[in-house]
């Protein structure tokens, strides 16, 4: 996968994690809650392996 894949996939799950935590959070799931913030961490994870695809890239 590419910098600019990598960079919006990563975006795609820390939205999608944001989601299922606020829903957690309003319903009082805290499974739901606990799995959003983990799907978050996988999206910054994802957005930085991108922005090292691409600052890599630039030294090559």
């Amino acid at each position: 996968m590419g910098e600019i894949a990598d960079k919006a996939k990563g975006a795609a799950n820390k939205a999608a994690g944001a989601a299922k935590s606020a829903a957690g959070q309003a319903t009082g799931n805290e499974k739901l809650r606990s799995e959003g913030e983990a799907q978050k961490v996988k999206g910054d994870a994802q957005k930085a392996k991108g922005e090292i695809k691409g600052a890599l890239g630039n030294k090559i």
